[in-house]
């Protein structure tokens, strides 16, 4: 979308210290120069562009949110959201991928893997030079990660034999190195549940693409992976064993940030959509614009989207001051994500058959955003999550 002369009424740079200004444009103009020419393309056309994966590492975006001392950008949360934020406003896949890389992957590396695991990896997956998947859900355990059954068996000289199945893995299908959560024992449950770090090129994994076609971020790679006896050395052990379930836990929590910041631009685009349409659409004589129940859609839209950013914002201050809770992240995903699918919902129905069609943003945002309600831990999750701290 380009620039309006109403911008400055969803667009955050007035509100941010120069120094942040100057980083959200800096993302902003990359997105617009690199992400958005293919937004469109890579939807329709149900492909993941690779060359996107050498754009967002040479542009420092995969490795920002890393510590300058293992040769990340140093981030804050908030330069993080503000960056997902304008990632997510142009194109979803690309948005998605950096949650995956970063988020999911090369952080929960940074922080639990040892020095042989950081040195073999964490440059390639900043770099864009390896792409990485997460391997935590299967066909029966997905908000309950508790209950996943893949398992790893351990052999007499120490190592493991993984089997198993996992699906809806992001990047799965192109991945050079995977994060695999698998259980050791079990009838422990959550207290088995180990992680290793493991390159995929090898006997006993097999990976095949998702059934069906995506509802949206069709740009992006998703697929089943399958272990059938897969070795594992102990070596490629990540973490502890039986501490793989805080593990996950604490990735997806890096994750939901991602996940309410690409909300928060999904939001943006659709109301930033929706005013340029309505302003040069002409129906009985004038603008959709003048009219009152168009107006009104409007206007909650923009609310809202201040509401949703907000939240987002918070929980980057807080998260940046260690004083962050589940709460703070629950709150912001659960808001951002419910508040974009009703915009994109308004979005679509403000175009008419027009938003019906591929050739207007629209249809693709309101397809977008559907999964952001899910990833990282579904709407009624963070519900769950947020009920039970106000009750227990």
């Amino acid at each position: 979308m380009s620039p309006m002369k109403n911008d400055n009424l969803w667009l955050p740079d007035d509100e941010l210290d120069p120094e942040l200004q100057e980083f959200t444009r800096s993302i902003r103009s990359f997105a617009h120069d690199k992400l958005a020419p293919h937004a469109r393309e890579i939807d329709e056309k149900i492909t993941f562009r690779r060359e996107m994966v050498d754009e967002l590492g040479e542009a420092g975006i995969l490795g920002g949110p890393l510590p300058t001392a293992v040769g990340g950008g140093g981030w804050s949360p908030m330069q993080l959201a503000l960056a997902h934020e304008e990632l997510g406003a142009v194109c979803g896949n690309a948005r998605g991928f950096c949650a995956v890389q970063t988020g999911l992957v090369t952080q929960t590396l940074a922080k639990n893997g040892d020095d042989a695991q950081r040195e073999q990896w964490l440059a390639p997956l900043m770099q864009g030079a390896a792409i990485g998947c997460f391997a935590l859900t299967e066909p029966n355990a997905g908000s309950d990660v508790a209950s996943l059954t893949t398992h790893a068996v351990e052999q007499p000289d120490g190592s493991y034999r993984v089997s198993g199945q996992k699906h809806w893995v992001t990047n799965a299908g192109i991945a050079d190195v995977m994060l695999l959560f698998a259980t050791v024992d079990p009838a422990l449950k959550g207290k088995g549940i180990t992680a290793f770090v493991i390159d995929t090129n090898r006997d006993g994994l097999t990976r095949q693409p998702m059934e069906g076609v995506e509802l949206g971020h069709r740009g992006s790679d998703h697929a089943v992976l399958t272990f059938d006896n897969m070795a594992v050395q102990k070596s490629e052990m990540l973490g502890p064993i039986g501490k793989g379930f805080g593990i996950a836990l604490g990735g997806l929590a890096s994750g939901r940030l991602s996940v309410s910041a690409g909300a928060v631009g999904i939001h943006r685009a659709a109301l930033a959509a929706s005013v340029q349409f309505t302003s040069e659409r002409e129906q009985f004589g004038q603008p959709l614009a003048q009219f009152q129940m168009v107006q009104e859609r409007l206007a909650d839209m923009l609310c809202s989207l201040h509401a949703s950013r907000a939240l987002v914002h918070r929980c980057a201050q807080r998260r940046a001051n260690q004083t962050e809770t589940h709460a703070d992240v629950a709150m912001a995903k659960l808001q951002a994500t419910e508040a974009a699918a009703t915009a994109c919902d308004q979005a679509v129905m403000l175009h008419g058959a027009r938003g019906y069609s591929s050739a207007f943003p629209v249809e693709r945002l309101w397809r977008d955003i559907q999964a952001l309600r899910i990833y990282e831990g579904t709407s009624m999750i963070q519900k769950s999550i947020l009920a039970r701290m106000l009750t227990s």
